[in-house]
């Protein structure tokens, strides 16, 4: 299974793409898409909806996880912050792509082990799960710790779903139980 994780960013989008086989993670690809950090709205989403939109053409992914938005101090920042995840997931979407969403809590947890960890822990251990050579930069990171959270949780998803009937009719959509 081939995962697209998505740190979602008004200036700067991070992407990571793994694989699962069995309980093994590979590393594929990692980076960034830069809207330049200026200017008007609607040109800065096109280009993360395009930069999506290529990543998924290129690497063809299986399924893909974004990390949620957070409540920031500034109201103005946490809305610019969720119009760039939208353009992220319309491209997502429009792939035919399930999209899975997780917390920056529980992605950590995935990762490092804790919900409290910080982004530098984040890097180290994104760079040592997947056996990589060097400290990926921290939005390619944590993309690709998305990734990895998706590709620990979907399974455990997956049983909860195949479960839920049983469970008293709770239902799994998207990835998300219902």
């Amino acid at each position: 299974m081939i995962i697209l994780g998505i740190d979602p960013g008004l200036r700067t989008t991070g992407f990571g793409v793994i694989e699962k086989q069995g309980n093994k993670l590979r590393y594929i690809a990692s980076g960034t898409i830069k809207t330049g950090g200026e200017g008007a709205l609607p040109p800065r989403l096109k280009v993360i909806w395009g930069g999506i939109a290529e990543i998924v053409r290129t690497y063809q992914p299986d399924c893909a996880a974004i990390e949620k938005v957070f409540v920031n101090v500034n109201p103005h920042s946490t809305l610019l912050l969720g119009q760039a995840r939208g353009a992220a997931i319309t491209a997502l979407v429009g792939a035919d792509l399930d999209v899975a969403e997780y917390s920056p809590t529980q992605i950590k947890q995935a990762v490092v082990g804790t919900g409290k960890a910080a982004k530098e822990q984040v890097q180290d251990m994104v760079s040592r799960l997947l056996v990589l050579p060097g400290l990926p930069g921290s939005d390619a990171a944590d993309a690709l710790g998305v990734a990895i959270c998706h590709a620990n949780s979907h399974d455990a998803l997956a049983l909860l779903g195949a479960l839920a009937p049983a469970l008293g009719g709770l239902r799994m959509k998207r990835g998300r139980l219902v």
